[in-house]
């Protein structure tokens, strides 16, 4: 039996092996998902030299760049944006991918809100990488926010009302929020918020976070991560059996 699985810290959010074994059960493929929550990167040597069956990987918080020294290649997407969410193991080789860009383009051309507006992409990790990889190519301008300084991000508590109201798409790549930790949420000004923002949250368990609630308080168009779990698990699936 085939094995494949999903790397990260704390997996009690994911729905991905749900989503796997569904697949593999309706389409009769002798395979199994599992998952491997890690506290060390460096446990994914232990992992693929342990599961002999193992074909592929993916990579969630928060992984998706400290993951890029343990394979032996990686395609380009994942090279440009600096980040990869997917691994096909192949000859005794990683090959890394990067399978997010691919499911965040989907989710936001499906929005069909987002034109001639400006993004705000709160966070500024593996899961931003992919997205500010996406904006770029729709030539949608954006702006990042971190936590600590960088040259080409500002910082949380420089989030203004008037920031708000410039950028009309708000896209939230950090776990705040994500199950368990269902309390917490990104602090802006959510009262500058209104019914011409787009609200985006690449959290999906739970469907809808309080950072959507309260945006969708305020009249905004809101929608969670689950449609690109979906199509990055796809575009994964393509990878695994090319």
């Amino acid at each position: 039996m085939d094995i494949y699985g999903l790397i990260g810290k704390n997996l009690s959010h994911s729905f991905s092996a749900e989503y796997f074994n569904t697949k593999f059960k309706a389409n009769k493929i002798n395979a199994n998902y599992k998952l491997f929550p890690i506290d060390n990167i460096e446990k994914i040597i232990e992992i693929v030299s342990s599961n002999k069956n193992l074909k592929g990987l993916n990579i969630t918080i928060p992984y998706k760049e400290s993951v890029i020294p343990f394979v032996n290649d990686i395609d380009k997407l994942g090279q440009e944006i600096g980040a990869i969410n997917t691994i096909k193991i192949q000859n005794n080789k990683l090959l890394g991918y990067n399978t997010d860009a691919i499911g965040f383009e989907k989710l936001l051309l499906s929005t069909k809100a987002f034109k001639s507006k400006k993004a705000l992409v709160l966070g500024y990790g593996g899961a931003s990488k992919a997205v500010c990889y996406t904006l770029n190519e729709l030539k949608i301008e954006y702006q990042k926010v971190s936590r600590t300084i960088h040259s080409d991000s500002i910082l949380w508590e420089q989030i203004t009302r008037e920031i708000i109201k410039k950028y009309e798409i708000i896209i939230n790549t950090t776990p705040l929020g994500m199950s368990p930790n269902t309390e917490s949420f990104p602090l802006i000004p959510y009262d500058s918020i209104c019914r011409n923002h787009l609200v985006i949250d690449l959290v999906y368990n739970p469907v809808r976070s309080i950072f959507l609630e309260l945006a969708f308080k305020k009249g905004a168009k809101i929608t969670n991560g689950l449609s690109m779990l979906y199509a990055q698990a796809d575009a994964a699936w393509k990878i695994w059996n090319k």
